[in-house]
């Protein structure tokens, strides 16, 4: 209820950038429709994702640097309309103050995005990319044998270059696993890709 009172509803256009490194935080952000990608991007212009916030989660940068009193240090782009509850900076600080309820919720999130970030970090410097390059196209792909996807967004997802993640899809187009068509990998062999995305390193 106070977050209803307190909060303003905001629309935000598909591919729009919702916050940016070096911009102030405001208010806090509670997503309630779409989704949006949480990326770090280098001087050099390398992305990597980090997170994405879907409908009910909020975001762990923003609350970071409200409690910080700290600038953006990622970017955060709609992949879908979103739709969102903003809530000024001074009623956080309230909530998280009185609200036992509220409180857990921000820091079960803090818990639950620190072991994905965990995740990442362990897999970019000891997992070699041609498995994990397995396992993200058959994340992807769900039940299907197709994902629409850029050579460029997936090397954004797995934190490198296009030109090695195009490198090692066509190692896999020369097994007879993937056909290559121009922003569509279809899977032609799902029990190899599998194989490989279980190995050890």
């Amino acid at each position: 209820n106070a977050i209803a009172r307190k909060s303003r509803l905001v629309s935000i256009p598909k591919e729009t950038k919702v916050f940016e490194p070096g911009k102030s935080v405001n208010d806090m952000i509670f997503l309630l429709e779409g989704t949006v990608r949480v990326q770090q991007v280098s001087e050099g212009g390398r992305e990597i994702v980090l997170y994405r916030i879907e409908a009910g989660q909020s975001c762990i940068m923003t609350a970071s640097c409200l409690l910080g009193h700290e600038e953006y240090s990622a970017e955060g782009i709609s992949e879908t309309k979103i739709v969102a509850a903003v809530i000024p900076q001074d009623a956080f600080n309230e909530l998280l103050a009185n609200s036992a309820s509220f409180r857990s919720f921000v820091f079960s999130t803090f818990s639950q995005r620190l072991a994905e970030l965990m995740t990442i970090i362990n897999e970019v410097a000891f997992r070699r990319l041609d498995i994990r390059l397995a396992q993200k196209l058959l994340d992807l792909s769900s039940n299907t044998h197709e994902v629409k996807i850029t050579h460029q967004q997936l090397a954004t997802e797995l934190g490198t270059v296009r030109e090695v993640v195009s490198r090692q899809l066509q190692e896999f187009h020369r097994r007879n696993w993937l056909e290559l068509n121009r922003g569509l990998i279809v899977i032609k062999e799902r029990r190899s890709l599998v194989e490989l995305a279980t190995k050890h390193d």
